[in-house]
Parts: structure tokens; sequence; C-alpha cells
């Protein structure tokens, strides 16, 4: 297990005793805070590699032959 020291002020305080104001211990918060925060980051990556493929006609064409092929399949 890691044991972290961190000096907060201003925002990063506040935000601190928001999250705890409902009786969330600190190293729940901080734990919850960092897990969110990275699940953050994973899914704006995701967005920003959707919208590089929807701006790329290459990956357009080949989605479009993609969804034809599986339309077919889907006919039968």
């Amino acid at each position: 297990m890691g044991l972290v020291n961190v000096r907060i002020q201003g925002e990063a305080e506040a935000a601190l005793a928001e999250l705890t104001a409902d009786g969330t211990t600190v190293s729940d918060a901080v734990r919850r805070a960092l897990l969110e925060s990275a699940q953050l980051r994973r899914r704006e990556r995701m967005r920003a590699d959707a919208l590089r493929a929807m701006n790329d006609s290459d990956d357009r064409a080949a989605m479009r032959q993609v969804m034809n092929e599986w339309a077919d399949v889907s006919a039968w």
C-alpha cells in the first residue's frame, strides 16, 4: 500500500472539504477522486480518438465498409 503526503490550499482544499462534507474520510475521498480522474482521462482520450476517426475520410470509409458487411450478415 502506498502512502502519499500532499499539501493543498485554495481550490483543492475547498474541493476536499466538499468531498468530505458528508462524512467521507479524507482517504476515501482522495482514493475516489483519483479513480474518477483516471476514468475521466480515459474517456477524454477515447472521445478524442473517436473525433479523429470521424474526421478521417479513410477511417469513415472503413467504418462504412464494416457496417455494410455486418448488414449483410444480419440479413440472414
